[in-house]
């Protein structure tokens, strides 16, 4: 993939904290939530129903996650960085409803939203 994968830059689309907490709420089973934080900071709190899959494994898990790609997917780091070229990897292989949460777990924790500590992927 090269190192311009990596880049955290340019336009993404994006749900808030707020938004992102009301979709979970009302259509919880249509969406598919990717952690891309390393699995010691998933432990220490991640948003429910989530999968860890670590930023550096996803191009080579991303068949094996099995993710619908007209399903909605949203892409969830620490602080909206990790979460870019996640968003262009999930895009590039065709998935149709790509978001990150803006500013990552650090806006979700911010608004006091629920999280789950537990180590469950």
């Amino acid at each position: 993939m090269g190192l311009p994968w990596w880049f955290p830059f340019g336009k993404v689309d994006e749900l808030t904290a707020q938004e992102l907490y009301a979709k979970i709420k009302n259509e919880s089973k249509n969406l598919q939530l990717i952690d891309v934080r390393s699995a010691a900071e998933y432990v220490e709190g991640h948003v429910a129903k989530t999968r860890n899959v670590p930023i550096q494994t996803l191009p080579h898990r991303l068949k094996e996650l099995k993710l619908d790609p007209n399903r909605p997917v949203i892409a969830i780091c620490l602080s909206g960085h990790r979460s870019v070229p996640a968003y262009r990897l999930l895009k590039r292989a065709g998935f149709t409803q790509v978001y990150q949460l803006a500013g990552g777990m650090m806006a979700w924790r911010r608004e006091g939203l629920p999280t789950v500590k537990d180590g469950r992927r």
